[in-house]
């Protein structure tokens, strides 16, 4: 089975109170993390018609800060789908309400997992890409996982060298006493 994306896409937008504001009055990214993580819920759920979880969140920037009293509109898609997982792109932005001007303050992916009733892993429908927005999208999802799994064996213990990085660490605010 297939799934147009547009089907599960959401959109939410919330007024910053002051109450989600950190020490110096920005808003707490933590704040921003948990809304992007209920949208990324969602929108996953919604796609796969079951309840899913998050497995992992792919690089976050935090680009621009966010002020009380300015909207923030999060926006999520189904960028990729598995067998049971899908990578759910999330946009954040906000908006000065009094002046109209938005800004963008951070994009993520979230690898969210379907889950039956039992708690197991559930398939999920596909996606149709009918854009090269979509195609991209999904491309750009495939590499993201290969770059990962190279990432994670090059600096396996087994498999770290260390006179390979040694190198790499000069210039860096480092003392190495190895």
């Amino acid at each position: 089975m297939f799934k147009n994306i547009k089907e599960s896409q959401i959109t939410i937008s919330e007024l910053m109170l002051p109450s989600h504001s950190n020490f110096s009055g920005k808003i707490h990214g933590g704040y921003i993390l948990n809304l992007m993580d209920q949208i990324a819920f969602t929108c996953a759920s919604k796609h796969s018609r079951n309840y899913c979880v998050t497995a992992s969140v792919n690089k976050v920037d935090f680009l621009n800060p966010i002020e009380v009293g300015e909207l923030v509109t999060l926006k999520a898609s189904v960028n990729y789908t598995g067998r049971t997982s899908m990578v759910i792109g999330v946009r954040v932005e906000s908006e000065n309400i009094q002046t109209g001007h938005t800004k963008h303050c951070n994009s993520s992916y979230f690898t969210m997992v379907a889950k039956d009733k039992n708690g197991k892993n559930a398939p999920v429908p596909g996606i149709i890409l009918d854009s090269e927005q979509s195609i991209r999208r999904f491309s750009r999802s495939i590499a993201r996982q290969e770059q990962a799994k190279n990432r994670s064996n090059r600096f396996k213990a087994s498999e770290f060298k260390i006179n390979d990085y040694l190198d790499l660490l000069k210039g860096h605010n480092t003392k190495v006493e190895y």
